[in-house]
């Protein structure tokens, strides 16, 4: 039997292996709220090959208070016709939902499409709060259940607006956006964020079970307290959302068994428009809890510094070598310049360490404004050989000798690399292009030291490094489009998802072998202790 489930803790409901129709409902913040002779039908699949000797369903649900009492509001399930339990009277008094689970006997299903309702009474007197419905088969209990938490957990990068009051008082004032996404891999929600700003400010909140708003507190960084809540804005899977903002992706360890053992990739972003940040702690709805702590590199996040010390020519499309006016003179602090002998040219850098470029700034020659650069591309590459365009620029004009411009990178962060190019296409009319000078700002590499810590466990040793994002199809089939090859630019989307796709597969893979080889490890050293 296919995992069958309908979520109804979100609007439009989640639903797998089932449609669902109702009558006297009407959507809440949370539930499906079901006033009195309500009814939903859920339509669920059973193979024509199946034998199903026994079902587990199980009903979420919540009967809503009327006035100071618990509330009234009986159920009847029936499946396909068959009578499971009439006037349930499922726990109320605005409490939490209850989990009500019954045994489906065999022989009230069929193969092909089978039929669910649940009714409430003619004579309700309050709601029924329905949030959750899961039916497997006896011998696979729990399959709905994962498989409704990991289709709840594709959409991992969440957006809220944001309140804050003053203690002790009830005046709320907006607040900035909150945009965030910690993704281990895992496939479980956030139920608790912290985080502290380089800025020393701190945050710390916990989440409904359907993500739909937060609740906690932010102390800003002169110590000023205030409760903090906020109301989802947006989700969506990654990478989209974090088109302007900058995910920290980290190849990770886990130090446990006397080693350090490789543990898939970590992402981390939190943006609460009060700059980068230095700490992020967090626990999931399966109750799995990490700290990571931040180390910025060189030019590091939280303040794009001047890397053009690490900066080397490797490369140029031409220069004038009898005359001295190489590329080299691009990166030093005199103003020889570069002359190429041509309309167009280029010029490569490589960097001594990996950096995500924030800038750069170009420095105009000492005479002929003609041979300035008015259009150029900014490329950057990890290898040489696969480049990811940065920026591009057109018609721009030096207004006088030895004029220093600075041009900033927008749009989502790309990188870091550790070569950068530049790729001059046109200039003032002259057949030679020259420049006195480049330079570039950035933000360096980040690691992080901490700690993990799956349910039921004691503590593990957390660590990783930066690493750059993977080689990108998607960008190649976005310039492939720009050159109008629709299909190619098709094939190669396609690829992209099916490169994501296995990617996150061998992830998985490579976390299921690590938790094997940990449990195997204490075996081990139970043996031995024995």
């Amino acid at each position: 039997m296919q995992p069958t489930f309908a979520d109804f803790s979100v609007a439009p409901a989640r639903v797998s292996n089932c449609g669902t129709a109702y009558e006297a409902c009407h959507a809440g913040s949370s539930h499906l709220a079901m006033s009195a002779g309500a009814r939903v039908t859920l339509e669920f699949e059973v193979d024509a090959e199946e034998e199903i000797g026994e079902a587990t369903l199980k009903v979420t649900a919540l009967v809503s208070k009327l006035g100071g009492s618990p509330g009234y509001a009986p159920v009847d399930l029936v499946v396909n016709e068959y009578p499971l339990v009439r006037g349930l009277t499922v726990p109320g008094g605005g409490d939490l939902p209850q989990d009500n689970v019954f045994a489906v006997p065999g022989r009230s299903l069929r193969p092909g499409t089978n039929t669910l309702e649940i009714r409430t009474a003619d004579d309700a007197r309050s709601m029924l709060w329905l949030y959750r419905v899961t039916l497997d088969s006896v011998y696979e209990r729990g399959r709905s259940e994962r498989a409704m938490a990991a289709d709840a957990a594709r959409n991992t990068v969440f957006a809220y607006t944001t309140e804050r009051c003053e203690p002790f008082t009830s005046s709320w004032e907006p607040g900035p956006r909150l945009l965030f996404h910690v993704d281990r891999g895992e496939q479980s929600l956030p139920a608790q964020l912290g985080w502290r700003g380089a800025d020393g400010a701190e945050s710390a909140i916990s989440f409904q079970s359907n993500m739909s708003d937060f609740h906690g507190h932010h102390r800003a960084a002169d110590g000023t307290l205030a409760e903090f809540r906020g109301r989802i804005a947006g989700r969506w899977a990654f990478p989209e959302g974090t088109e302007d903002a900058h995910v920290h992706r980290f190849g990770t360890e886990e130090g446990w068994g006397g080693g350090w053992h490789s543990s898939g990739e970590l992402r981390l972003l939190v943006d609460d428009g009060s700059g980068p940040v230095e700490r992020v702690t967090w626990r999931d709805q399966r109750g799995n809890s990490g700290v990571a702590g931040l180390r910025i590199g060189p030019g590091g996040a939280s303040s794009p510094a001047d890397v053009t010390a690490d900066a080397s020519v490797v490369g140029a499309s031409d220069e004038y070598v009898a005359a001295g006016e190489i590329a080299e003179h691009l990166l030093d602090s005199s103003q020889e310049k570069w002359l190429a002998g041509d309309a167009r040219a280029w010029v490569e850098f490589r960097l001594e360490r990996p950096v995500t470029l924030t800038s750069y700034t170009l420095t105009s020659a000492n005479d002929f404004p003609q041979r300035d650069p008015r259009d150029w591309l900014l490329y950057g590459s990890t290898d040489g050989d696969r480049w990811t365009r940065l920026d591009s620029r057109a018609g721009e004009a030096f207004t006088r000798r030895f004029e220093a411009r600075t041009f900033r990178i927008t749009g989502a962060p790309a990188g870091p690399f550790t070569r950068y190019r530049l790729d001059i296409i046109g200039n003032g009319g002259a057949d030679e292009i020259q420049l006195s000078g480049v330079r570039f700002a950035g933000v360096g590499p980040v690691d992080f030291s901490g700690y993990y810590q799956r349910y039921n466990e004691g503590p593990i040793g957390y660590r990783g490094t930066a690493v750059n994002a993977p080689p990108s199809l998607a960008a190649h089939a976005d310039s492939a489009a720009e050159a109008g090859k629709a299909a190619e630019a098709a094939r190669l989307a396609e690829e992209a998802e099916q490169a994501a796709r296995l990617a996150e597969e061998l992830d998985r893979a490579a976390r299921s072998l690590a938790e094997a080889a940990r449990s195997m490890g204490k075996m081990a050293a139970w043996v031995r202790d024995r």
